[in-house]
Order: structure tokens, then sequence, then C-alpha cells
């Protein structure tokens, strides 16, 4: 059972050098022994800019592609600061999304290992008594979803009052997703005196009055314009007929190279169903992700899926959001994203940390007017089309 579900930590006494390094930036030795541990040579852009400056407690606005490694830019902060001999909660990551709160429990346990960091993940879809037993026993970081962190709240078994460190994680998705007035209100009920770390994609208004209003003169750090892609993206577009799509994906996992990852986009719950059934009746081994499964099928796909034992994993935009698996080589929009935002967001899920990756679309008899907006932006340069043999 995974550490983040069973409450149980490991003893974890360091032994080694009191002081350690990540790159040039000096940690404790307990962490940068983590790090090295998890393959963590040198940091990446946004780590070398945002973790200095967070060390130092100040406040930071970090906007950045997917796949930058935000994770561990407030990860490794949060694991310096807190103090791993208190039962107190002393910080709070707010995210989107079940499986990103997973994602980021791992992250930072993994990171705080020989430090003895305690983290909890709270988030709807678990039984809530699982979650109450590791608060009561005591912990450090809390990572959740604001509906749940705030059911904790209003139970009581939640209390914010010591929290030194809070985080929004990717707060622009937080908005879309409906979170806007449970920021605010968790953010309110932690102390002025707390240092605030967020992370968004794209800085629309609500995000910037959060920090205007929850933020002491913040560090921005901003890797690239407010939407892009990534240049190791090559962007394919197919011109296909909305019936002819299946036989459309099957031609392009015919071509795809061995050991490749799949990551297929679908708009509807019943479409990602489907697609499902059908790529398994084909023989192409496939399951579906999205918000109408149960936990423990969302945690079986996911999991088959970040282990390389599942090539393909169709899934609806918000169920995709939170997974970070640098393996993954394609991703297929099988179904045009209603936006631009959308369309980087889905495709950044491959490329990550300087790996090539392969982003597919199928544009239906439907799907050109949209499609223009995107091609604007993107660049007429940084797209391909492709042509299918079907058509021939």
């Amino acid at each position: 059972m995974p550490l983040y579900e069973s409450g149980e930590y490991q003893d974890t006494s360091y032994q080694g050098p009191e002081r350690g390094k990540f790159g040039e930036i000096e940690l404790s030795g307990a962490v940068a022994a983590a790090l090295a541990e998890m393959g963590y040579v040198d940091p990446s852009p946004i780590q070398l800019e945002a973790i200095p400056g967070s060390l130092e407690g100040r406040d930071l606005v970090g906007q950045a592609i997917t796949g930058s490694g935000k994770t561990a830019a407030f990860g490794i902060p949060i694991c310096e600061r807190v103090d791993p001999y208190s039962r107190e909660v002393q910080a709070i990551v707010l995210v989107p999304t079940r499986e990103l709160a997973m994602q980021v429990t791992r992250e930072v346990e993994r990171i705080g290992k020989y430090r003895g960091i305690s983290v909890c993940a709270v988030y709807g879809g678990q039984p809530i008594q699982r979650q109450l037993v590791q608060l009561q026993r005591g912990a450090n970081v809390v990572v959740g979803t604001p509906g749940r962190i705030m059911d904790h709240m209003g139970r009581g078994t939640l209390d914010l009052q010591h929290v030194r460190i809070a985080v929004l994680d990717e707060a622009d998705e937080m908005l879309d997703i409906g979170f806007a007035d449970d920021m605010e209100f968790i953010l309110r009920r932690t102390p002025r005196s707390r240092q605030t770390l967020l992370f968004s994609a794209t800085i629309p208004g609500f995000v910037r009055r959060l920090i205007r209003r929850y933020q002491d003169d913040p560090m921005w750090i901003q890797l690239g314009a407010d939407i892009q892609t990534v240049d190791e993206v090559d962007q394919i577009y197919f011109e296909v007929a909305e019936r002819d799509k299946q036989t459309a994906l099957r031609l392009v996992l015919d071509d795809v190279a061995e050991g490749y990852r799949m990551l297929v986009f679908r708009r509807t719950q019943i479409g990602v169903d489907r697609l499902a059934r059908a790529l398994k009746s084909q023989g192409f081994p496939a399951m579906g992700l999205h918000g109408g499964l149960s936990q423990g099928e969302r945690n079986q796909a996911m999991g088959m899926f970040r282990a390389g034992e599942l090539p393909i994993l169709v899934s609806t935009n918000v169920a995709a959001r939170g997974i970070d698996i640098p393996e993954i080589t394609h991703v297929v929009n099988y179904d045009l994203p209603d936006n631009v935002e959308e369309y980087v967001h889905r495709i950044g899920r491959t490329a990550r940390m300087g790996r090539p990756g392969y982003a597919v679309t199928f544009l239906a008899e439907w799907d050109f007017e949209g499609w223009e907006k995107i091609r604007q932006h993107i660049g007429e340069d940084k797209l391909v089309q492709g042509k299918l043999p079907i058509y021939d």
C-alpha cells in the first residue's frame, strides 16, 4: 500500500553530511541525499529560480509550462522549512484534482524522506476515515483538493493556524473547476505571516486578484509567454471524418515505436468508455480515466499507466490534469480541445523535461473554426499536416 494511503512513514534517520547541494543550490544533507536518490542532478529552470528565494521565505508567483518541474520547486522549500518533530500542519498545498494530490504527495514524501517529513493527502473519492486517522496522528504537510480540505476544516479535523507555507498549485485549473471561493476561504484561515507560493500556467484576472490580496511583494518567475508550447513536441494534425477517427487512431498506433506511452483525450466520459472498449477489442491495451469512475478504478488505471504496464490511457480533460509522467511519448487530441489554453495543457503532457514527444490532432467536419484559432496562436510553422492512407 502506498505511503500516502497507509498513513505509515518510514524511520528514516539520516546519518550523512549536514549540508549538501542540488546543482549549485545549497540544501540540508538530508534533502540533498533524497534528491540524489530520486535521480535529480541539476535543477530545472524554474527550480533554479524558485528554490533560493523560497528558502528565504519570500512569496512567489511561478508561471511556467506544464512539466517544468514545479512540484520540486515548492516541495524542496517545504521539506527544508517545516519542523518534522512537530505534529502541527505547517504547510498546505491546494491542487485541482485527486490525481494531482496523490502525485504531489508522493513527490514531497520522497523529497522529505530523510528528514522524516509526514505528508497527508486529502481528497474526495477516498474513505474519509483513513484521512481522519492520519490527521489525528499528525502531519507536517497536507496536500489536497479545496473541497475535501474545507470538509476537514468544517469537521474540526484540520487546523491551519500553524501553517507557515501555503501553495496554490495549478491555480488557473482550480479556478476553471470552480474552486475560486474555496481557495480564498482556505487562505483567509491561515496566518497572515505565512509564505504563499502560487503556480499557474496562465494568470487570468481572478488569479491576479489572489496575488494582490494574499501575497506580499512576490517574486515573479515567468518562463516563456502566457500560452506556449515546447519546441520538443512535434505537432501533427490529420483531417479526418468523425466516423473514421477510430481507424485513424489505429493507423497512428500501427506506426508508433515500441515502448510508446500514449495519452488520448476525449471530450466526454461516454466517449472515453467507448474508445477504450474499442481499442481493447482491437487488441490494443487501453483503459479509461474520468470522473465517473470509482477511485479504485482511477487508481488502477493511473498506476498501470505510470508503471508502463498500460501503453494507452484514454481520458477526459479534467481527469488528465495532474498527470505528470515524463515517459509519455504521444498525446492524441481525438476530440479537438475547446480553446488554445486547453490545447497547450494537453500537449504539454508529452516532451517533459527535455524529452521528445508527439502531439496528434484529429480534425473532424466541425472542428475547423476552433482549429483556426489554435493554428493562429501556435504558428503555422510549428504544425505539420499529415495524410491518412484511408483517403488515398
